[in-house]
């Protein structure tokens, strides 16, 4: 699957079959994580890859009950490292350390589209019970929650908004 197709299939999956990941898919998917573009080439983010049981019931908890989480085999929590303000100062800590992880996670969820597993962008958590769950360091904020797995479902594709209300062209 090219990256177009990949980019058009994505899909917000909440449903997962009981179904393991494969080592090599899992190599796969770090590797997108760590190859995306990061302010000044820092890479200053950390991303957990949970597949105890325990743990991705507390993180779905954490998540305002969204209990699908629990159902992925594999659990990423996306962190953003705001060490990243000792070269960009406040603007890195609020906006390129957002924009570093959230880079990373497109990376992963494009790649997961074109290996036939499905993903969902997951915001809605109580950062500290996050952080207490996975015992973070201090520096380390939770941007995002990626449950990852086999669809089990096959969503339709939401409408987008029109071209040119999304894009202004300037000549």
């Amino acid at each position: 699957m090219d990256v177009y197709e990949a980019i058009l299939k994505r899909r917000s999956i909440r449903k997962f079959k009981d179904k393991e990941i494969p080592t090599e898919v899992i190599d796969k998917l770090i590797d997108a994580l760590i190859w995306a573009p990061s302010a000044g080439n820092l890479q200053k983010r950390k991303f957990y890859f949970v597949f105890n049981k325990d743990i991705k019931e507390k993180l779905a908890k954490a998540s305002y009950n969204q209990n699908f989480i629990k159902s992925a085999p594999l659990v990423i929590v996306c962190c953003g490292d705001k060490n990243i303000s000792k070269n960009y100062g406040e603007r890195g800590e609020r906006l390129y350390l957002i924009c570093d992880v959230s880079a990373s996670i497109e990376n992963l969820m494009l790649l997961a589209t074109s290996l036939g597993l499905g993903t969902c962008w997951i915001g809605a958590f109580d950062e500290n019970e996050v952080r207490k769950i996975l015992n973070l360091d201090e520096n380390l904020i939770p941007i995002a929650i990626i449950p990852v797995g086999y669809p089990d479902e096959k969503p339709n594709p939401p409408k987008r908004v029109e071209k040119g209300e999304a894009v202004e062209i300037i000549e």
